[in-house]
């Protein structure tokens, strides 16, 4: 698979563990950012990963910030992004076959490398399982960002 990774100044350290880890399990990574420890925005992490998947130059992104949270917000504005924080393999493995997640979201600041890598290669070791409730349900996330749009921030 194609990996796009990307992260802001808080997840830096842990990114540049996860792409060399990432290639070892045999996918190509596309390393998107940030390389300095200079202050970055998660936003803009979030936006590179989501845009090399929707533009079909990666199958899934992993995305990086302190939390994992503000990234993981950001990274589910865009159309066509199902994006998840998964601090556990259980939640990354799920969130794949039960909702097709295609970003993972990590806060490098609560999880450590050797679990970031367990995360990583359960979500990136995972397909989606295409019964009917989970098509189902997925048809229900798109039906309401149809509807009500990715939504406003406080104080737009």
């Amino acid at each position: 698979m194609r990996i796009a990774i990307a992260a802001d100044h808080g997840g830096l350290p842990l990114k540049e563990e996860l792409v060399p880890f990432i290639r070892t399990l045999g996918h190509e990574v596309d390393d998107l950012g940030v390389h300095t420890p200079a202050p970055a925005d998660h936003p803009d992490a979030a936006e590179k990963v989501g845009v090399a998947i929707r533009g079909g130059l990666a199958d899934r992104g992993v995305v990086l910030c302190g939390s994992g949270v503000g990234a993981v917000m950001a990274a589910n504005r865009m159309e066509g992004i199902r994006a998840g924080v998964g601090h556990d393999s259980y939640s990354a493995r799920q969130g794949v076959e039960h909702d097709d997640m295609n970003v993972l979201a990590l806060g490098a600041r609560v999880i450590g490398g050797e679990l970031a890598r367990d995360v990583v290669r359960a979500f990136l070791g995972a397909s989606f399982t295409p019964e009917e409730r989970y098509r189902r349900r997925i048809g229900k996330m798109e039906a309401l960002a149809k509807r009500y749009g990715p939504g406003t921030l406080a104080g737009s």
